[in-house]
């Protein structure tokens, strides 16, 4: 490793680091939904039983309701709407959501994952009246339909109608649509007759929403949710999902869609048209809660006029954060998916998530999926490679000439550096090109930062003694915590660090660094295992077997490229290029400017 290769590793070192706190804190498996049988199951009906009110407390709600009393009263029906994928459980009373199950998946101890139930999470419509009364629909009892077939874009689905009649003629219905394998749930609002009832103002949706626990990895979980939100005009945002306090954001501008999203799944709800106005609150809660993660508040506009008009049609989305799902929700739904910042999204989009893609098709095992990832990248960036051991074995070649200059002019570092400079323009070596080929390689090591923590594919997904490749591994745990280091030994993370010093060991044989530059090249292994230790056993385990691949990589190149030829290459070229002007470029540039300062110091000193 020569000193231009250790500053491009420590160059990279620091923005991983930066990039963390700055960017992440903020058989073939098939697509999920065809894991199921392709039948649509419909529950029956159930009753729950209204709690006891005495008539005091009945006949005030009624009389706060007004034209809406008689709604104030009745029993809660429970209905179960499902296909492939999803389980929804409706309630008569306020004909709303009271439970989303994702069937495909569970929590990190083994028990359905609810993306939303009573206990945690609600949605409340509230609108006013000519009379200026406050009404909330989840004070109304609604009449449920029966559930009915029908097709949505040539697919079959379920729908179902929840209707409240105020007065005849006047009646305010809620409509559930679930297509068969889909995370989507079509909600209609639709207020009939109501023009001379209703004020000419926003419907208010407030969703509350206590993120409960759903991976292995509280910290993970938590870190990685927030409220992400797109407006009108196409712009993607989101409240930090590292921020240490409640946190609030008020749009006056119309907004597309709002959605919880949580490390792996997101719960959220598109407008057709848009949202009049949004203000999402983040409410962070306490470290030694290990239940809750985030409490997550979006309170909405929805246009009186199109509820009246039948325009107000919504979708909800309850699924995982996986890019094919992701991307045909709607516009810009796919940024619920953390894929990295700027050209890191586009190298994890264009080139690791079509790859991995493939091998799934194929391949049921993620761990050999990895190692097959590892040569598919390394294969992608053997040229560079090449170019990089190639500049390391010149550079070690170049040695005694440059130890050479060094004593000849010592003490006079302008001068050593514009003759050491000459001496590799002559001999048609490029200083930078050692560093610059491990520079370019920083989007894909970047990109794959992002990846494996975010990736839904391996999550709970075995591989040796890791039992979840989208989280650390703990191969042993530890009875006291190290600072910076955690409480556990990663197994895969100590393999990264010991291949990462073999492989730094492997360049120095032919390197000419010397002194602190080679120690520092050793420190960065141990720095780097610090960092990840914490980070998914799939990240781990593809840095250690991209290190060992490496290693083979150069192993190889060895066989064919000796010092022997290397010297009489660069001999040729200097033979070659005798007596000819230096080409411009950079390099020329460099060497000229180094020329001049040595130049203005000397005559500097004559004057003295």
């Amino acid at each position: 490793m020569d000193r231009n290769q250790a500053i491009g590793l420590g160059l990279i070192a620091v923005l991983m680091l930066l990039y963390s706190v700055f960017f992440m804190q903020d058989a073939p498996k098939t697509d999920p939904a065809q894991k199921q049988p392709t039948t649509t199951k419909v529950a029956s009906a159930a009753t729950t039983p209204a709690p006891v009110n005495d008539s005091l407390v009945t006949a005030q709600r009624v009389a706060q309701l007004g034209e809406f009393g008689t709604l104030a009263t009745g029993q809660n029906r429970t209905v179960t709407l499902e296909n492939q994928v999803l389980r929804l459980t409706l309630g008569s009373k306020g004909g709303a959501l009271e439970q989303v199950e994702l069937k495909d998946y569970k929590t990190w101890n083994q028990k359905a994952l609810l993306l939303f139930d009573k206990e945690s999470s609600e949605q409340v419509f509230a609108f006013q009246t000519n009379s200026g009364r406050t009404v909330r629909l989840n004070d109304l009892f609604f009449q449920p339909s029966g559930i009915t077939n029908t097709t949505v874009n040539k697919l079959p689905a379920k729908v179902i109608t929840f209707t409240a009649q105020v007065a005849p003629g006047q009646t305010i219905e809620q409509v559930y649509t679930l297509v068969d394998q889909s995370y989507e749930v079509g909600y209609q609002l639709n207020f009939r007759g109501m023009q001379q009832v209703v004020a000419q103002k926003p419907i208010v949706l407030t969703w509350t929403d206590r993120l409960k626990r759903l991976e292995r990895d509280v910290k993970q979980n938590r870190a990685h949710s927030t409220v992400n939100y797109y407006t009108a005009e196409g712009d993607f945002d989101k409240i930090s999902a590292s921020a240490t306090k409640n946190e609030t954001v008020k749009l006056e501008e119309p907004v597309k869609w709002v959605a919880n999203k949580q490390n792996f799944f997101t719960a959220g709800i598109i407008a057709q048209n848009s949202f009049e106005t949004a203000e999402m609150r983040l409410e962070v809660l306490p470290e030694t809660d290990t239940v809750g993660i985030k409490t997550l508040r979006s309170t909405l506009g929805i246009p009186m006029q199109d509820a009246l008009a039948n325009k107000a049609h919504f979708t909800y989305f309850f699924g995982p954060n996986d890019h094919d799902i992701l991307k045909n929700v709607t516009e810009g739904f796919d940024r619920n998916l953390e894929l990295g910042w700027g050209i890191f999204a586009y190298v994890n989009k264009l080139l690791i998530l079509p790859a991995f893609d493939f091998l799934e098709d194929f391949i049921g095992n993620y761990g050999i999926i990895i190692i097959l990832l590892v040569l598919y990248i390394k294969l992608i960036l053997s040229p560079l490679t090449y170019k990089s051991y190639i500049s390391m074995a010149k550079m070690k070649v170049l040695k005694p000439e440059i130890d050479a200059i060094k004593e000849k002019y010592e003490g006079d570092m302008q001068k050593t550096q514009a003759e050491t400079m000459q001496l590799y323009s002559k001999m048609g070596v490029n200083p930078m090109s050692g560093c610059i080929p491990m520079l370019l390689q920083i989007p894909i090591l970047f990109a794959m930062y992002n990846f494996f923590p975010n990736s839904i594919e391996l999550r709970q997904e075995p591989f040796l003694w890791a039992h979840d490749l989208s989280t650390y591994d703990v191969f042993a745990k530890l009875p006291f915590t190290i600072p910076f280091y955690g409480s556990h030994v990663s197994m895969f993370t100590l393999l990264m660090t010991a291949s990462t010093i073999l492989y730094t060991w492997s360049n120095n044989q032919v390197s000419s660094v010397q002194g602190p530059m080679k120690f520092y090249s050793y420190l960065m292994p141990i720095i780097f295992m610090f960092v990840l230790n914490s980070f998914p056993a799939g990240l781990s385990f593809y840095y250690f077997v991209s290190n060992i691949v490496t290693f083979g990589q150069q192993a190889l190149i060895r066989r064919f490229v000796d010092d022997a030829t290397i010297r009489k290459n660069l001999e040729d070229y200097q033979a070659k290029n005798k007596g000819k002007e230096p080409k411009g470029g950079f390099q020329k540039k460099i060497q000229d400017a180094m020329k001049a300062a040595a130049e203005k110091e000397a005559e500097r000193k004559k004057t003295k």
